[in-house]
């Protein structure tokens, strides 16, 4: 039966059931609806917890509030809870326009059609097809919280950006980024995205500021933060560009004194 379909649900999910917390024992519209009622800043300290999704023994029918073992059929009125249904995370959903698939490596269920997308077991998650021979495996590089918002991201709703680096961001923290022109990697300071151009610029912008003749020999060893690579170039008061992949992306380092030749 198909009796609902779409009018139940939560601003999370749509479905035709609710769920009791194992944890807790109180009845939610979904997992989301209990973290954010149980794990928010109002709650005691002492008292937050998140529901264990896999735990979840009864749901609720909505239609006729009965509450039953987790199975896709309600077993009294006989409609459907969820046109998507995981019996191993104890998911229910009728937009299946979201294309939901159950990943036995991840351990739990994504979007974005089975199809589309390949497991990383070094990395621990899936990641998009266009990325299985290009991608830089960083070891459980989603089971870590987004280095903007903190928000956990293995398991999180929102879009999820793989950095050339191999290190996750949300999408839109990484959009808010570049507004505020940060194009490097909070986590390990590597470029995000081709900064040839900028380079270019930065080429003719040192170019057009000689340095005092004093600081003609000052010798500062940098670290390239795009390629590794350590090395010793002439001092400049703009930026100090790497030998080896011509990125301005360096720091100084203290690997050896500084040198200037004194006139």
């Amino acid at each position: 039966m198909e009796l609902g379909a779409g009018r139940y649900g939560c601003s999370h999910y749509r479905r035709r059931c609710k769920i009791r917390a194992p944890c807790c024992g109180e009845v939610f519209d979904c997992r989301h609806c209990h973290d954010d009622a149980k794990n928010s800043l109002k709650v005691d300290l002492r008292d937050r917890h998140e529901i264990p999704r896999h735990q979840v023994q009864k749901v609720i029918c909505s239609l006729c509030n009965t509450e039953q073992d987790v199975q896709q059929y309600c077993t009294r009125c006989g409609d459907c809870m969820g046109k998507y249904f995981c019996a191993k995370c104890k998911f229910f959903d009728d937009n299946v326009s979201k294309k939901q698939y159950h990943c036995d490596g991840c351990g739990i269920c994504r979007t974005g059609g089975e199809e589309n997308f390949f497991h990383c077991d070094r990395c621990g998650c899936c990641y998009s097809n266009s990325l299985m021979d290009s991608h830089r495996c960083v070891e459980r590089a989603m089971h870590h919280n987004c280095p903007v918002c903190f928000e956990y991201l293995f398991d999180s709703t929102k879009d999820i950006s793989v950095l050339p680096c191999g290190h996750t961001i949300h999408l839109e923290c990484l959009k808010e980024m570049r507004l505020h022109s940060q194009y490097s990697c909070p986590v390990c300071s590597r470029s995000v995205c081709d900064m040839s151009s900028v380079w270019k610029k930065l080429d003719q912008e040192v170019a057009s500021i000689p340095m005092p003749e004093i600081y003609h020999n000052k010798m500062v060893p940098i670290l390239c933060n795009d390629c590794g690579k350590k090395s010793s170039v002439r001092y400049h008061v703009l930026a100090h560009k790497c030998p080896g992949c011509s990125s301005y992306n360096t720091r100084q380092t203290r690997d050896g004194p500084s040198t200037c030749v004194t006139i």
